[in-house]
C-alpha cells in the first residue's frame, strides 16, 4: 500500500482508500511527482479536490505529460473504506473489508513472486499447483466480493479459501496464520495463551489429523468383461463379515443389459452406491465386499433360444474383495474381479464363503476372460463433510446404502423404518413327480384389506422398489437355499395389520415353460399386543394351493396359523408335514418397537397394579429402545412421581438415573440434547423438585455408611441433569404460584450441600470406594454451576463452590488419584462460566491458585495445571482497568511466577528417555507454560514489577530470580521451543522479553555493581542479551519485503533496541569490564556481524573500550586479538559478515583510536584482522556450492598461509591443512593432497607423546599418527604417479619399523618400496604443461587481485583447454589477446581481465638430467617436478631489419618467473616472486639452434646404433631435414650474419662465439656424415633412393661450406661426442663407434640438450617459417617394434601425412600416450596466446622437406593435433644461453642404503656426496656414469626448448621418443672426449656425485627460498586435555635404540623453521 498526498485543494478525506483496476492502464510516472501504479495497487487519499473538472492529475503512459481524469476517473479506480492505525510515523491503512479479502490479496502478491523463483528453480510440479490454487483463489475471492452467497454457501467458501491459503503458506515454506474461524488473529488485540491455543491447534491439524470414527464405501458398477455373455444380468454388492458369516449391509443392486454394462447408464445413482455408516471395527480384514451375479433367461445355459419363452432368474457367478485391500496406500480405485462360478448349484447359498476359505473343490472360474470391472474407494468422515468434499458424487447422483441396523452413533431426529426379510431355505415334496421341483418363490407384501402394496418390495438400493419379487430358481432341487435378503420399507402407519405372502411354483423346463403354483406362506408384520415381528428366524408353513384365485381373499388364508412355533399343542397334522420356508427377519425401525416391557410402561394406566414391575423392568430394555421413546418415557416416569409420589417416588428417581446414564454412552450421547430440549420446552412437573431433592439427600447422607457403594456412584454420575430437573421443577413452581415456598427451597438446597460437604470432607483412608465415589462427585459437579446461577446469584454460587472445593482435605498420599479429580474439577471451575464473572472469580481464584500452586510444587498433573493456567490468564486483557483485574494479576504473579519459572527449567533440563520420547505427563506442556509465563509478564506493569522486586528480602534471593529468568529467556528463544513456521510466536514472545529485560535491567545495575557486583548475574545477561539479538526470526534481512515492513511496523527491529541496552550496560560496568574480557569478545564480535547498520554503529566502538582496558591492564591487548581471530573465522565460516562489515570495522575503530597512545600497536591489529576478514570472505565466497575447485583450493591455500606466516595460529593453520586436503582429494589432485599433507607430517614427530582426538583423528599416540599420515601421503604420492616421493617416505618408516624389530611391517614397507620402483619403470607418465595466468582488475577476489601465477596444467591438457577452463571458473572475465604486461588501467579496472600463456619449466637440478644412461622413465620426472623457475621467449627484431637475412637483427627477448613455491607442491598454481628479463643476441640464439640440433642428431645415431630404435625413420627424416635446410642456404644465412668483417669489426666482444658458431657447424658436418654412414648400414632396402640422395646434399653442403677436411679439434674422435662413451647400462647394449662396429664418444657442448629434452619452434625467420619436417615415433619398450613406412617428406596444401607413433598392434589409448607420441614444434603467430579457430595462419601450415624432431608434447595445441602432425621447424634450433649452466638447486638422486659389509667406506663417501651436494658446481672434468646406472638424456636450465615462443605465447615443447636405454650424457666444460669404459677410480666420483632427489623437504632447506612457513610458533599455557599433537622431543620413541648415523645422513630431513610445540 502506498501513502499518496493528492493536494488539489479542497477538503481532506484521511481514511479514504482507492484502488486501481483499469486493465489497459498502467502508470509508470514518467512525469515529475508521477506516481507509479500497478493493477492492483492501493493508495490513500489524504485531500480531495472540489469540482468536477479533475479529480487527479497523475502522469499518464501516452505520451501525454499531464494527464487529466474527469468524470471517467471512477471507471479506473474503486473506492474503499479504510482506517488508521497506529497515527503517526508507523502509521498502517486497513481497509474496513473481511479480512479473508484482505489475506487473499497480501497473500497472493506474496506467492506472485515466489511462484515465478519456482520457475526459475525448475521446480515444475509445485510451479503448476500453486498456478491451478492462486486461480482457484482468485475465482473464490470474485465469488465473496461479489457478497451474492448465502450465509452458508459463505462460510464454506471462506473455509476453502482458508484451506487453500494454508496449503501454500506451507508447501512455500511460509508462517503458519493464526485464526479463530476464519479471520487472521492480531497478537495485540489476543491473550498470548489464547494464541498459543490458536497455534497449537492449527500445527496439530496440519500435522495429523484424527481419524475419522465413521467410514462410507464408494462403489460404482462399470462392467462385467465375459466372452459368453447374451442373457441380462442383475448384480448385487453388499458387505458380508466373514467372522460372523453374516451380512453387514443391504445389497446395492443393479441391471446389467446382454453386454454386461448398465442398463440405465445416464443414471448414475442406478450404478453408483455409498455404503454409509461404516465403523472403525467393520474395516477389518475379515470384512469383505461380496458380489451376487444372477442371469435372467433360460433354464440351462446351453439351452436353445427357442426352447422356452419364459426367462427365469439363475445362478451365474461371484466375486469377493476384501475392504482392507482397499486400506494399503497403493491401492487403487479401478479392480478387476474374478468371477466364480460354484461347481454344485446346490452349494450357491455358500459360494463367496467358499472363495473367502479357498475351498477350490466347490468352485472355479467362470472364464479366463470374465471379469466385473468396478471403482471402490472408501471415504471417511462425517456424511455432510463428505457431501462438501466431494460434491461431483452427490450433485450427478448416487444412491445410499445402509447398514443392517443403526450405526454406531444414533443421531436424534433419524427416520426409519426398513424390515428385512432373507429367504434362507425350504423343503417340498416332489408333488407327484418323477425329479425334483425347479421352485421359485414370489413375494408380496399386503396391507389390512388384503390390497399389494405398490413399490415396496426391493431387491436391493439402487433400482426402484417394485410390487413383487422373484427368487432365483435352482435346478431340480426340493431344498433349495437361497439366502436373498429383500427389503420392505414399509411406513408405520400401514404397519399395522399387513403381512408379506410367499408363493412357491415350479417352473416347467418344457415347451410350456409354466409356472404353476403348488403353496404359499405368509407371516404377518405386528402382533396384536402391538408388537411387531421378532427379530430371527422363522419356520412358516407351507400351505397347498394350486389356484391363484384362492389367494385373492386374504382374509380367508390370515385365519391359519403361519408358524409351526405358533400352532396350538393338539394341531399335529401342521406340525408334521414335511414341507416348510425358513426366512429370517430384522427390523430396523425408530418407531416401531418389539419389547412388550416397553409397551407395558407407556400403558401404565391401562394396569396401576403393575406399575411397580414395569419401573424395575425398564432397567432391562435395550436403549435403543428406550432412546425411541425418549419422550414418552420420561413423560410416564414424571407422571407416576406426580400421582404416586410417596410409594414410587425412589423407583422413579432409580430409573430416571438409568435413563440420564444411559445417554452417557457413546452410541446414544447424541440424544442429550433431545433430553434438554424435554427439560426447556416439555418438562411438566412442577412439583418435582422436592422429591428430586429429597431422594438425592437420602443418598447423600447415606454415602459414608454404605458398604455397596456402586448404586450411589450411578446416582452421583447423573447430577447434572437431576439438578437440571430440580432447577427447572422449582422455575415452574415459581412461575405458576408466583414464587411461593422460596425460603423453603433454598433451605433445601442449603441442606442438601451441607450434606456434600460433609461426605466430601470426610478423610478417606487409601484409595477406597469412598475416594471413588468422591472422585464421581467431583467430575460431575461443575456441570451443576449453570443451572445453579439459574436461580442464585453469582456470590451465592461462588460461595457454595468455594466452600465445597476449599472443604476438601488435602491428600495424605501425592498419588492418591483423587489429587488428579480434584485438579480436573478446578479444571471445569475455571472453564465455567461462573469463573468467567469478576465478581465470582475474585472468591474463587484463591481457592485455585492454592490448589494448582501445591501440584505444580510437587510436579503433579503439569497437564492438567498448564490448561489451568491458560485457561485463567486468558480471561485476564491488558485493557482493563478494573482494580480487581490489577489484584488479580499481583495475586496470580505472587503465587505462581516463580513455580512458573521453576517448572519451566524442570521440564526443559529434565532428559528425555531412550527413543527420544518425553514422558506422557510432560508431553506437549513446556509451551503451555511459556505461553503462561509471557501472558502474566506481559500483564504486569511498573507497579507489579515494583512490587515484585520489593518482596525480595535479601540480595541473594535477587540473585536467584534474575538468574533463574535469564536461564528461562534463554529457554524461550531456543529454535526448538516452537515450529519453525511459529514465526508470530516468536515475535511475540521476543517483544515480551526485551520489555521484561529493561524492567529488570534498573535491578540489575542499582543491585549488582561496584562493591557489589555480581559476575554471574552480569554474565548471564550479556549471554541473554546476544543470543537474543542473533534468533533467527529476528535477521529481518532475510524476510521478503512485506513481512520485514509488518514487523518493524509492530515491532521496530529490536536487535537495536537490545544492543543499545547492551551498550549501556556495558558503559556501566567501569572497573569491571576487566572480568568479561576476552570472554564477552566473541559474543559481541557475533553481535556486530549482524547486518544490521545501527547495530553494527552501536557495537563495534565496545572492542575499542576492551583494547583500551586491556591495554590499561596488560600494557598491550593481545588477549583481544587472540580471541577477536580465532572466533572470526568460525563465525565467518557459518556465512555471518560481509564486505561492509569489514570496511565498517575498519573504519570505526581506527577513529576511535586516533587519539590513543597505544595508537600505532592498535592500527596493526585492526589492519590484521581485517586482512584476515578480507581472505575469511574470499573462503566464503569460494566454497558455494557450484564453485569449481581451483577457486576453492587457492583460497585455502592463502588463508592457510595467512594463519602460519601472519598470524602464527597452529590449530587453524591444522584444520585448514586438512580442509585442503579434502579439497584436493575430491578433485582428485592426489600429488598435491599428499604435499598438503605432508605440512601436518612436518609437525609430528616419532614420540610416544599421547594426542586427544581430533578432526578425523582418533585417540593415539604421536607415534600411530604420524605413521598414519605417512603411509596416507605415500598413498596419494602412488595414486599421483609421484613414486620417487613415496620412495623417500616408504625408507623413513622403514627405518623406524627396522629400529622396532617390527620385520613384519618392515618386509611389507620394502615390498612397497620395491613396488614403486617398479611403477617408476614400467608405467608411463604424462608430463603436464604449465601456464602462466594473470589476473588483473578489482573484481577478482583477494587472493587472486592484481597478482600472476604459474599453473600445472591437467594430463592432456593443452592452451586452448586450459584457457576455456578459466573462462569457465571466471565467466565474467575478458581474455587478453598479447603478452604484454599491463598497465595501471588494467589494474584498477572495476572489471575482471586474464591474460593467459604457456611457459616451459626451468629445471634447477641438471645432475640427472645430463647423466648419460638413466632411463627416461626417470628424467621425465625431474623436468617437470620441484620446478621453480618458468621461462617464455619473444623474437623481435632489434634495429634495422635485412629482408635478405632476418638472422642479423633477430634477437630474443627472455622472461624468467621466479615461484613463491615449487610446483607440484600443495596446489596446482604458485604465485610469480619474482620476474627476470634477459635479451639473447642473434649470435647466441644461433648458438643455442646448432647445439641443440647436433645434441639431437646424436642421440638418434646413438640410439640407432644401439638398436634402441626399432625404426630408422626418426633418423631418417632428422638427417634429411638437416641436410636439405642446410643445402637450402640455413648455415649460409649464419655465415652472411656472422662471418664476415663488417660484423667482427662491429663486435670484437664476439670472437669467442663467431669461434663457438664456426665449430658447431663443423661438428654438425661431421656429425651428419657419420650419420649418414650410420644410416647406410642400417637403411632398409626400399629406402636407398632416399639415402643416396641425402649423400649427394651432404657433399653439396659441405661444398656450399668450403670444407675439404675437418680440422684437428673435430678429428679428434670418429664422431666428435663431448661426453664420452654412452654409458652401458641393465637396459643397453654396447655403443658402436662406427658402421663397423668401432665405440662411439657423445660430445656435449656446455649448453647442450639430450634428444629426449623439449624443444621450441622460435621461428626465428620468415624461411625458417616455411621449412618442416614429418613426424614419427616409437614404442616405449625397446623390444617393441615400429612398422612404420617413411612418410612423405613434404605436405600437400589439402592434405597432410599423419604418421602414427606406436606399434599397430598397440592398444588406442597407449598410441595417444604422450611417451610414445612424437610430436614436431610448429609455428605460430603472437595471437596464438589465444588462438583464433578461423584463422588459418595459426592452423594451415605448409610442409617443405625439413628437419625431424620428436617432441614431447606441444601445450598450445589440442590433443588430436598431438599425434603425429607434420609441424613447421628450423634446422636452427634455439639454443640455451650459457651463463646459467651447472645451477643445481634441488639434489636429483636418491641416496642408496649402504649393502654388504661395506658401511664405514660406503658412510664416508656418502659424506663426500653430500657436503659436495649444497656446493656450487664447477667447471671440473666431466665424471664418467657408473655402468650400473640407468641412461638418460640430460636437461640444462636455461635451453630455449624449454621457453615459450613469442609467436605462439606458449612453449612450443618438443620430445623425441627415446627408448629405455637411450640418452646421453651432459658435458662438462672440457672439450677431452675419453674413448673407454671408466675406470675404478670415476666410480669414486660418480658415487660422490649422487645427491637424493628433489622432495619437498629438500625445497625447503634450500637457502634461497623458505617454505611459507613462521620463523616460531609461541607455545600454549599446559592444559589439562592430551594435545593432539605434542611437543616434538628431539630423541625416538623411549627406549629405541639410536639410528645410524649413516643412516641419518643418508635422510637428511632438515626442518626449515622452528617448529612449535602443537597442540594438535
Amino acid at each position: 500500500m502506498c501513502n499518496y498526498l493528492c493536494r488539489c485543494g479542497g477538503w481532506e478525506c484521511g481514511s479514504v482508500l482507492f484502488e486501481f483496476r483499469r486493465p489497459n492502464k498502467i502508470f509508470r510516472g514518467m512525469v515529475q511527482h508521477g506516481l507509479p501504479l500497478e493493477i492492483g495497487d492501493t493508495v490513500q487519499i489524504l485531500e480531495k479536490c472540489e469540482g468536477t473538472n479533475s479529480l487527479l492529475q497523475l502522469g499518464s503512459p501516452l505520451q501525454d505529460p499531464c494527464w487529466r481524469w474527469g468524470r471517467s476517473f471512477h471507471s479506473y479506480i474503486h473506492l474503499k473504506i479504510a482506517h488508521i492505525k497506529n497515527k503517526g510515523q508507523f502509521e498502517t491503512v486497513v481497509p474496513t473489508e473481511d479480512s479473508v479479502i484482505t489475506e487473499m490479496t497480501a497473500t497472493l502478491r506474496e506467492w506472485g513472486t515466489m511462484w515465478k523463483q519456482l520457475y526459475v528453480k525448475n521446480e515444475g510440479d509445485l510451479f503448476h499447483r500453486l498456478w491451478h490454487v492462486m486461480n482457484e483463489i482468485l475465482d473464490l475471492r470474485r465469488q465473496v466480493l461479489v457478497g451474492h452467497l448465502t450465509h452458508d454457501r459463505m462460510r464454506d467458501v471462506k473455509q476453502h479459501i482458508t484451506a487453500r491459503l494454508d496449503w501454500g503458506n506451507e508447501q512455500l515454506g511460509l508462517d503458519l496464520v493464526p485464526r479463530n474461524e476464519f479471520s487472521m488473529v492480531d497478537p495485540d488485540e489476543t491473550s498470548i495463551t489464547e494464541l498459543y491455543r490458536l497455534m497449537e491447534h492449527r500445527h496439530r491439524k496440519k500435522e495429523s489429523s484424527v481419524p475419522a470414527s465413521t467410514h462410507h464405501l464408494f462403489v460404482h458398477m462399470k462392467s462385467l468383461m465375459s466372452s459368453n455373455l447374451g442373457e441380462e444380468l442383475d448384480v448385487f454388492f453388499y458387505i458380508y463379515d466373514s467372522r460372523e458369516s453374516q451380512p453387514l449391509s443391504e445389497r446395492f443392486f443393479v441391471k446389467l443389459n446382454k453386454n454386461g454394462v448398465p442398463k440405465s447408464s445416464e443414471k448414475t445413482e442406478r450404478h453408483c452406491t455409498l455404503f454409509v455408516d461404516l465403523g472403525s471395527s467393520d474395516l477389518r480384514k475379515d470384512v469383505y465386499i461380496v458380489v451376487h451375479i444372477i442371469r435372467i433367461g433360460r433354464m440351462g445355459a446351453g439351452e436353445k433360444k427357442n426352447t422356452c419363452s419364459v426367462q427365469y432368474r439363475r445362478p451365474f457367478g461371484c466375486a469377493v474383495v476384501s475392504i482392507a485391500d482397499l486400506l494399503t496406500p497403493d491401492s487403487k480405485d479401478d479392480h478387476l474381479l474374478k468371477v466364480y462360478t460354484c461347481n454344485t448349484e446346490s452349494d450357491w447359498n455358500q459360494i463367496h464363503d467358499n472363495i473367502i476359505k479357498k475351498v477350490n473343490s466347490r468352485y472355479n472360474l467362470s472364464g479366463s476372460n470374465t471379469g466385473l470391472s468396478v471403482a471402490l474407494h472408501l471415504l471417511h468422515g462425517d456424511i455432510e463433510q463428505l457431501r462438501r468434499e466431494y460434491m461431483a458424487i452427490f450433485t450427478r447422483g448416487v444412491s445410499i446404502t445402509r447398514k443392517l441396523g443403526f450405526s454406531d452413533v444414533i443421531m436424534p431426529g433419524e427416520m426409519r423404518n426398513d424390515l428385512y426379510i432373507m429367504l434362507d431355505k425350504g423343503e417340498f415334496e416332489k408333488g407327484g413327480k418323477t425329479v425334483a421341483r425347479n421352485v421359485e418363490i414370489t413375494v408380496y407384501a399386503l396391507d389390512a384389506d388384503g390390497q399389494i402394496l405398490r413399490g415396496y418390495v426391493a431387491a436391493g438400493s439402487g433400482e426402484p422398489g417394485e410390487d413383487e419379487y422373484h427368487s432365483f430358481v435352482l435346478y431340480h432341487n426340493n431344498s433349495p437355499r437361497w439366502a436373498e435378503q429383500i427389503k420392505l420399507p414399509i411406513p408405520v402407519d400401514v404397519f399395522h395389520g399387513s403381512h408379506v405372502r410367499f408363493e412357491f411354483r415350479h417352473c416347467s423346463t418344457k415347451d410350456k415353460g409354466e409356472k404353476k403354483l403348488f403353496g404359499f406362506s405368509f407371516v404377518p408384520l405386528m402382533q396384536e399386543d402391538g408388537r411387531t415381528l421378532p427379530d430371527g428366524t422363522h419356520e412358516l408353513i407351507v400351505h397347498k394351493c394350486e389356484e391363484n384365485t384362492n389367494l385373492h381373499d386374504c382374509a380367508r388364508y390370515l385365519k391359519l396359523p403361519y408358524s409351526k412355533a405358533n400352532l396350538p399343542g393338539n394341531s399335529q397334522t401342521m406340525k408334521g408335514t414335511k414341507e416348510s420356508l425358513w426366512i429370517t427377519s430384522f427390523l430396523c425401525s425408530t418407531k416401531l418397537t418389539q419389547n412388550g416391557d416397553m409397551l407395558d410402561l407407556l400403558k401404565w394406566r391401562a394396569h396401576p397394579e403393575r406399575i411397580s414391575d414395569c419401573l424395575s423392568k425398564l432397567k432391562e430394555i435395550d436403549g435403543s429402545e428406550i432412546v425411541k421413546f425418549l419422550q414418552d418415557t420420561l413423560d410416564t416416569l414424571f407422571g407416576i412421581l406426580d400421582e404416586n409420589s410417596q410409594r414410587h417416588s425412589l423407583k422413579v428417581f432409580d430409573c430416571l438415573v438409568h435413563i440420564i446414564n444411559l445417554l452417557q454412552d457413546s452410541k446414544f450421547q447424541h440424544f442429550k440434547p433431545v433430553m434438554d430440549t424435554y427439560i426447556e420446552s416439555h418438562f411438566a412437573g412442577a412439583l418435582s423438585y422436592r422429591d428430586l431433592i429429597k431422594v438425592l439427600k437420602w443418598y447423600m447422607d447415606r454415602i459414608i455408611e454404605a458398604e455397596h457403594q456402586e448404586h450411589i456412584q450411578q446416582v452421583l454420575k447423573a447430577t447434572e441433569y437431576i439438578f437440571k430437573y430440580i432447577i427447572q421443577s422449582r422455575r415452574l413452581f415459581a412461575l405458576a404460584t408466583g414464587g411461593q415456598n422460596e425460603e423453603e427451597f433454598r433451605c433445601c438446597m442449603h441442606e442438601l450441600f451441607m450434606s456434600i460437604r460433609f461426605f466430601l470432607s470426610q478423610e478417606s483412608k487409601g484409595p477406597g470406594p469412598i475416594s471413588h465415589t468422591k472422585a464421581v462427585f467431583l467430575q460431575m459437579f461443575p456441570a451443576v454451576y449453570g443451572e445453579l446461577l439459574k436461580l442464585f446469584t453469582v456470590r451465592e454460587v461462588a460461595t457454595f463452590v468455594s466452600e465445597t472445593l476449599g472443604g476438601l482435605p488435602s491428600a495424605s498420599r501425592a498419588d492418591c488419584p483423587l489429587e488428579a479429580v480434584k485438579l480436573h474439577c478446578i479444571a471445569k471451575t475455571v472453564e465455567s462460566q461462573l469463573y468467567t464473572n469478576t465478581e465470582s472469580r475474585c472468591i474463587l481464584l484463591p481457592v485455585v491458585l492454592r490448589l494448582v500452586q501445591t501440584h505444580m510444587q510437587e510436579q503433579r498433573d503439569v497437564v492438567m495445571c498448564a490448561n489451568i493456567l491458560t485457561i485463567m490468564l486468558s480471561l485476564i486483557r491488558r485493557d482493563d482497568t478494573e482494580p480487581a483485574v490489577s489484584e488479580e494479576v499481583d495475586l496470580i504473579v505472587e503465587s505462581m511466577l516463580a513455580v512458573l519459572l521453576s517448572t519451566i527449567l524442570e521440564i526443559s533440563n529434565r532428559p528425555q528417555s531412550t527413543g527420544g520420547t518425553i514422558r506422557p505427563q510432560y508431553q506437549d506442556v513446556t509451551g503451555e507454560f511459556v505461553a503462561c509465563l509471557l501472558t502474566l509478564l506481559k500483564q504486569m506493569r511498573d507497579k507489579h514489577y515494583q512490587q515484585l522486586l520489593q518482596k525480595f528480602t535479601s540480595k541473594d534471593e535477587l540473585r536467584d530470580f534474575l538468574l533463574q529468568i535469564f536461564t528461562v529467556f534463554r529457554i524461550l528463544i531456543r529454535p526448538e521451543m516452537f515450529p519453525k513456521d511459529w514465526t508470530v510466536m516468536r515475535l511475540v514472545t521476543n517483544n515480551v522479553i526485551i520489555t521484561t529485560v529493561l524492567y529488570l535491567s534498573d535491578a540489575l545495575r542499582k543491585n549488582f555493581l561496584n562493591d557489589k557486583f555480581d559476575y554471574k548475574v552480569w554474565d548471564s545477561y550479556f549471554y541473554l542479551s546476544v543470543i537474543f539479538i542473533n534468533q533467527p526470526c529476528l535477521q529481518l534481512e532475510t524476510f521478503s519485503p512485506s513481512k520485514r515492513k509488518k514487523i518493524l511496523e509492530k515491532y521496530g527491529d529490536m536487535r537495536v533496541m537490545m544492543g543499545c541496552e547492551i551498550f549501556s550496560m556495558w558503559q556501566n560496568l567501569g572497573e569491571h569490564k576487566f572480568n568479561f574480557i576476552p570472554a564477552m569478545i566473541g559474543p559481541f564480535l557475533e553481535v556486530t556481524l549482524v547486518p544490521q547498520p545501527d547495530l553494527r554503529n552501536v557495537m563495534i566502538p565496545i572492542f575499542h573500550d576492551m583494547m583500551d582496558w586491556e591495554q590499561r591492564r596488560s600494557g598491550n591487548f593481545k588477549q583481544v586479538e587472540a580471541r577477536l581471530i580465532d572466533k572470526l573465522d568460525s563465525l565467518m565460516s557459518e556465512g555471518k559478515g560481509d564486505e561492509t562489515y569489514r570496511e565498517l570495522f575498519n573504519s570505526i575503530l581506527l577513529k576511535k583510536i586516533e587519539r590513543e597512545t597505544w595508537r600505532e600497536s592498535g592500527i596493526s591489529l585492526i589492519a590484521t584482522v581485517t586482512r584476515l576478514m578480507e581472505r575469511l570472505l574470499d573462503y566464503r565466497d569460494c566454497m558455494k556450492l557450484g564453485e569449481v575447485d581451483g577457486k576453492k583450493i587457492g583460497c585455502t591455500v592463502s588463508l592457510l598461509n595467512f594463519y602460519k606466516m601472519e598470524l602464527n595460529k597452529e590449530e587453524m593453520y591444522i584444520r585448514y591443512i586438512h580442509k585442503l586436503y579434502d579439497l584436493h582429494s575430491k578433485a582428485q589432485n592426489y600429488t598435491e593432497a599428499a604435499y598438503t599433507l605432508m605440512l601436518y607430517d612436518e609437525l609430528l614427530e616419532w614420540s610416544e607423546r599421547p594426542l586427544r582426538e581430533f578432526l578425523n583423528y582418533p585417540m593415539q599416540n604421536e607415534w600411530q599418527r604420524k605413521e598414519h599420515v605417512h603411509l596416507t601421503i605415500i598413498q596419494n604420492f602412488d595414486r599421483g604417479k609421484c613414486w620417487e616421493n613415496g620412495i623417500l617416505l616408504c625408507r623413513e618408516l622403514a627405518d623406524q619399523y627396522e629400529a622396532y624389530y617390527d620385520y613384519r611391517n618392515l618386509s611389507k614397507m620394502r615390498m612397497m618400496e620395491a613396488s614403486l620402483y617398479d611403477k617408476i619403470m614400467d608405467q608411463q607418465r604424462l608430463e603436464p604443461e604449465f601456464f602462466r595466468v594473470g589476473f588483473y582488475g578489482k573484481k577478482f577476489p583477494f587472493f587472486l587481485r592484481n597478482k600472476e601465477f604459474v599453473c600445472r596444467g591437467h594430463d592432456y591438457e593443452r592452451l586452448e583447454a586450459f584457457q576455456q577452463r578459466m573462462l569457465n571458473e571466471f565467466p565474467h572475465a575478458i581474455a587478453m589477446q598479447h603478452a604484454n604486461q599491463p598497465d595501471q588501467s588494467i589494474y584498477q579496472a572495476e572489471a575482471q581481465y586474464l591474460q593467459i600463456y604457456a611457459v616451459t619449466p626451468v629445471p634447477d637440478s641438471q645432475d640427472v638430467l645430463q647423466r648419460d644412461g638413466v632411463p627416461d622413465n626417470i628424467k621425465s620426472y625431474y623436468k617437470v617436478n620441484h620446478i621453480w623457475r618458468f621461462r617464455y621467449d619473444r623474437p623481435f627484431h632489434k634495429g634495422t631489419k635485412d629482408k635478405e637475412n632476418e638472422f642479423k637483427s633477430l634477437w630474443v627477448e627472455r622472461t624468467t618467473l621466479t615461484l613463491v613455491q615449487s610446483l607440484p607442491g600443495i596446489s596446482r598454481w604458485f604465485e610469480v616472486e619474482k620476474r627476470e628479463l634477459v635479451e639473447v643476441s642473434p649470435l647466441e640464439n644461433a648458438i643455442e639452434v646448432l647445439e641443440n640440433k647436433n645434441l639431437q642428431l646424436r642421440t638418434l645415431i646413438a640410439q640407432c646404433q644401439t638398436r634402441q630404435m626399432s625404426n630408422i625413420n626418426p633418423l631418417t627424416m632428422c638427417l634429411n631435414g638437416v641436410v636439405d635446410a642446410a643445402v637450402n642456404g640455413g648455415l649460409a644465412r649464419y655465415q652472411e650474419a656472422f662471418f664476415v668483417k663488417d660484423y667482427a669489426m662491429n663486435h670484437p666482444e664476439d670472437g669467442d662465439k663467431i669461434g663457438r658458431l664456426r665449430e658447431l657447424m663443423f661438428e654438425q658436418a661431421h656429425i651428419l656424415e657419420f650419420g649418414l654412414a650410420v644410416h647406410d648400414k642400417f637403411v632398409p632396402q626400399d629406402m636407398r633412393p632416399l639415402h643416396k640422395k641425402l649423400v649427394d646434399q651432404f657433399h653439396l653442403m659441405k661444398s656450399s661450406l668450403g670444407i675439404q677436411e675437418f680440422p684437428a679439434y673435430v678429428r679428434a674422435s670418429p664422431v666428435h661426442f663431448t661426453n664420452g662413451s654412452p654409458r652401458i647400462g641393465r637396459n643397453s647394449v654396447p655403443n658402436i663407434l662406427c658402421p663397423e662396429g668401432s665405440r662411439v664418444v657423445v660430445r656435449h657442448s656446455p649448453l647442450s640438450y639430450p634428444a629426449a629434452n623439449r624443444y621450441s619452434s622460435s621461428s626465428l625467420s620468415s624461411q625458417a617459417s616455411n621449412e618442416v619436417s614429418n613426424i614419427t615415433g616409437q614404442s616405449e619398450s625397446s623390444d617393441e617394434v615400429f612398422n612404420m613406412q617413411v612418410s612423405s617428406l613434404a605436405r600437400c596444401t589439402d592434405t597432410s601425412t599423419h604418421v602414427r607413433a606406436g606399434s599397430p598392434q598397440l592398444s588406442e589409448k597407449h598410441k595417444h600416450v604422450r611417451e610414445n607420441s612424437c610430436l614436431s614444434p610448429r609455428e605460430r603467430p603472437c595471437s596464438a596466446v589465444f588462438p583464433n579457430a578461423l584463422d588459418p595462419t595459426q592452423r594451415t601450415i605448409t610442409h617443405p622437406g625439413g628437419d625431424t624432431s620428436l617432441p614431447r608434447s606441444d601445450p598450445n595445441i589440442s590433443a588430436p593435433d598431438k599425434v603425429v602432425r607434420p609441424a613447421p621447424s628450423s634446422w636452427s634450433l634455439d639454443t640455451p644461453l650459457s651463463d646459467s649452466f651447472g645451477k643445481l638447486l634441488c639434489p636429483p638422486v636418491p641416496p642408496r642404503p649402504p649393502y654388504s659389509g661395506k658401511k664405514e667406506k660406503e658412510r664416508k663417501k656418502m659424506k663426500r656426496c653430500t657436503s659436495t651436494d649444497n656446493q656450487p658446481p664447477t667447471h671440473a672434468s666431466p665424471f664418467t656414469p657408473s655402468p650400473t646406472e640407468c641412461q638418460s638424456a640430460g636437461l640444462v636450465p636455461n635451453s630455449p626448448v624449454l621457453s615459450g615462443s613469442y609467436s605462439s605465447g606458449i612453449s612450443s615443447l618438443s620430445r623425441c621418443s627415446v627408448s629405455d636405454a637411450s640418452g646421453t650424457e651432459a658435458p662438462a666444460v672440457d672439450h677431452a672426449f675419453p674413448t673407454s669404459i671408466s675406470s675404478g677410480s670415476d666410480e669414486l666420483i660418480r658415487r660422490e656425485n649422487k645427491t637424493p632427489p628433489p622432495y619437498s623437504v629438500y625445497e625447503r632447506n634450500n637457502p634461497r627460498r623458505p617454505v611459507l612457513l613462521p620463523h616460531s610458533l609461541s607455545i600454549p599455557p599446559p592444559s589439562a586435555d592430551a594435545p593432539p599433537i605434542p611437543p616434538k622431543p628431539h630423541q625416538l620413541r623411549g627406549g629405541k635404540p639410536e639410528v645410524d648415523p649413516r643412516r641419518v645422513e643418508q635422510l637428511p630431513r632438515p626442518r626449515p623453521l622452528p617448529r612449535k610445540v602443537s597442540q594438535l
